[in-house]
């Protein structure tokens, strides 16, 4: 099976979590774009195996690429020469400048081996993205820092496909591609939708992960992160049944794993809708398994007042809000912040009175997902930014 039919279907796990997710999710604008990206890749990877070029361009941005950027005055304020930037037309820096991505454009030959990046170059790629820009305590905002690696990501992934890259060259590239993204999913929540689209970040991470879980299965190893990306994609795809499907199919050595066990278990908590459960579970997941969770974190809550608003629903009822608090991972304040978003009353004596009648959905906008980050963001601690990427901290 090619990497590119496991990314088709793998992609679909999407299309199948939650009932209540399902109905969320509306048909993607780019949908049209996505197809036509989606058919120049099937058309490269068709080519003949004879005939599939090899990058021997050994610099992040082909010299050719970098002189007519320069020159259009394209080049993006990483990528300029300091003390430059002001100029009319600022000068590049050959050490910092990276392959943009473009749509392949009728009667351009991107199969040039001198603008193509061989495997070892398009990782050095990678880890300059991630260590000299995403990681930079100086670049800033991280919307922007974001938005220009996710692009170069880009054009890395389109070197890989146009070299049809495998093996563990390839994984290396997947799997922290794979943590950026997981990691933005979480750091950008919230971000107004001109700076950041959640659902352009779900379409890539889907298609990357598909794409590195289907290099597990095809390709010799080792792969010494396979349990951490297994439990990932279960963890990302909660209450996929697609997802689960692949996950009790792996070899019983990897489906026994201490981080697939727990997020099987968090996903059967998902599944029969028991919130208390699963929050409990999730205080057990390292930083970067509670980023790939946290997306659900938000129904979980509200799936829990509203149990809790028909099982304590009674005049003379009273529950501590300390105790709630614990349950839904929250201080007290968030705690009662959130129960008045969805009508849940807390009195003078900080006890909550549940009443099925009062329960009401929160408005549009007034629930910040941002608030109630604190479960995972405590788990963060001293994690550098390079760690959580290059999967040095990955330990729960």
């Amino acid at each position: 099976m090619s990497h590119r039919s496991a990314r088709i279907s793998h992609s679909s796990w999407r299309d199948e979590p939650s009932e209540r997710w399902q109905r969320q999710r509306n048909k993607k604008p780019w949908q049209g774009k996505a197809r036509a990206q989606e058919e120049e890749e099937q058309r490269l990877e068709e080519q003949p195996t004879d005939t599939v070029p090899r990058g021997t361009c050994l610099t992040l941005c082909p010299a050719q690429e970098l002189l007519d950027r320069e020159a259009q005055n394209r080049l993006h304020r990483f990528e300029m020469v300091p003390g430059t930037e002001r100029n009319r037309k600022p000068r590049g820096d050959p050490l910092r400048a990276v392959k943009e991505y473009s749509r392949p454009a009728a009667g351009k030959d991107v199969t040039k081996p001198s603008d193509l990046r061989p495997p070892d170059v398009l990782l050095k790629t990678v880890c300059y993205l991630i260590d000299d820009i995403a990681a930079s305590p100086t670049l800033h905002p991280w919307t922007e820092v974001y938005s220009f690696v996710f692009d170069r990501l880009r054009s890395v992934k389109q070197d890989m496909i146009i070299q049809r890259l495998s093996g563990l060259d390839c994984t290396a590239i997947l799997e922290r591609t794979v943590r950026f993204l997981i990691y933005a999913s979480y750091h950008l929540c919230g971000e107004p939708l001109r700076l950041y689209d959640p659902r352009i970040n779900d379409t890539h991470l889907q298609e990357y992960l598909s794409w590195l879980l289907d290099c597990y299965t095809t390709g010799t190893g080792p792969y010494p992160n396979q349990e951490e990306f297994q439990a990932l994609c279960l963890l990302y795809n909660l209450g996929s049944a697609r997802a689960m499907l692949h996950v009790v199919q792996l070899p019983k050595r990897l489906r026994c794993a201490p981080s697939v066990t727990l997020a099987l278990a968090i996903n059967q908590a998902f599944l029969e809708r028991n919130p208390v459960r699963l929050l409990r579970l999730a205080r057990r997941l390292n930083f970067l398994q509670a980023c790939a969770l946290h997306r659900h974190l938000a129904a979980c809550r509200r799936d829990l007042l509203l149990i809790y608003s028909h099982g304590y629903s009674s005049r003379n009822c009273r529950f501590p809000l300390g105790k709630l608090a614990q349950a839904l991972s929250l201080d007290a304040s968030l705690t009662a912040q959130l129960c008045e978003t969805y009508g849940v009353e807390v009195n003078q004596h900080n006890q909550v009175v549940f009443s099925k009648a009062a329960f009401t959905e929160a408005e549009q906008g007034r629930l910040r997902c941002k608030l109630y980050h604190g479960i995972v963001s405590e788990k963060q601690k001293d994690l550098s930014f390079q760690s959580i990427i290059h999967g040095c901290g990955s330990d729960t």
